[in-house]
């Protein structure tokens, strides 16, 4: 009877952590949602309040949703939403359903937000309102750029996207030997540079760069130089699985060391990961699923070379 009394325990034990660790997980995804959304209301504000009115262009399918709008008066989340959707099938196809859940998460939400923040800034003319007054285009784009990069840096630390070229960028990282960032750079001079043929005006090219410049200080700003790279010093018993785990889910490599407890005089294997800077929760995550106990050290690098990184360049 005690022995039955003792396994129903250990049962009802392993039954609860099981579902706390579930139940964490779920709420993590929720708060996860929860926070892109939040992102992305800023975003989308950043948009309709301070870049719209000014006829200010910014990159990715945004930017070119905008042209669209300035050329032709089609509103810009018509034309947002039909280009990820075309991008979203080549994705599904190229990149996997779990690259895209998020992102199309985030792509029918802001094509909703945008829809909303629009109708609040109207006059009844159906025109934008100049909240700033006439003539303060520079500030309409520094306040606009502001939002941008908060929003999308709020939606980047929680996992989200907002889909556009963030996929055609990915799908071109996979093939060929670009990096993300230079991708997104060149896509990005590109979209602002054709704003050009709709107002004939440097002017406003000169304020699209100067926006996109302004959104990546405060997207740098918010979550701490996304394109840099960290180093993991990892100590766990659980070494193993948390190895397994972040070659099988995150593909980085992990190099295991041989190390020793100077007071415990104990052996120790110490994971060595290098990783981008948009990992690091991913990686607080996985490591805290499996070992809360874990000790790690996390530091910022300031370059990493080689397969998954820069390339080695020599002058």
């Amino acid at each position: 009877m005690a022995l039955f009394t003792l396994y129903v325990s250990h049962f009802t034990l392993i039954t609860m952590q099981t579902f706390l660790t579930d139940k964490s997980k779920l709420l993590r995804e929720v708060k996860d949602y929860f926070m892109i959304g939040l992102g992305l209301f800023i975003y989308s504000l950043g948009w309709s309040c301070f870049m719209l009115p000014y006829q200010i262009t910014m990159g990715g399918v945004t930017g070119i949703s905008a042209i669209v709008y300035y050329a032709t008066g089609i509103n810009m989340q018509f034309t947002y939403l039909t280009i990820n959707a075309i991008l979203l099938l080549f994705a599904l196809r190229i990149l996997g359903w779990k690259f895209c859940v998020k992102t199309i998460y985030a792509v029918v939400m802001l094509s909703t937000l945008l829809t909303i923040t629009q109708k609040w800034f109207l006059d009844d003319n159906g025109q934008f309102m100049q909240l700033l007054g006439p003539g303060q285009d520079f500030m309409a784009c520094v306040l606009g750029a502001c939002c941008a990069g908060i929003g999308v840096g709020l939606a980047f630390t929680h996992n989200g996207s907002t889909g556009g070229m963030d996929i055609v960028n990915a799908i071109i990282n996979k093939f060929r030997n670009i990096s993300f960032g230079r991708a997104t750079m060149i896509s990005d001079i590109v979209i602002i540079s054709s704003c050009y043929f709709v107002f004939h005006d440097w002017r406003r090219v000169m304020f699209g760069f100067v926006s996109l410049i302004i959104m990546s200080v405060a997207l740098d700003y918010y979550i701490n130089s996304t394109r840099g790279s960290v180093q993991f010093l990892i100590f766990s018993n659980k070494y193993d699985e948390i190895a397994d785990y972040i070659n099988m889910k995150l593909h980085r490599g992990v190099t295991v060391l041989d190390g020793t407890g100077w007071y415990s005089k104990n052996p120790r294997k110490v994971l060595v990961v290098l990783a981008k800077r948009q990992d690091a929760v991913n990686l607080f995550r996985i490591i805290h699923d499996i070992d809360p106990n874990a000790f790690v050290s996390q530091s910022n690098v300031t370059g990493v070379y080689g397969e998954g990184f820069d390339k080695i360049k020599v002058k």
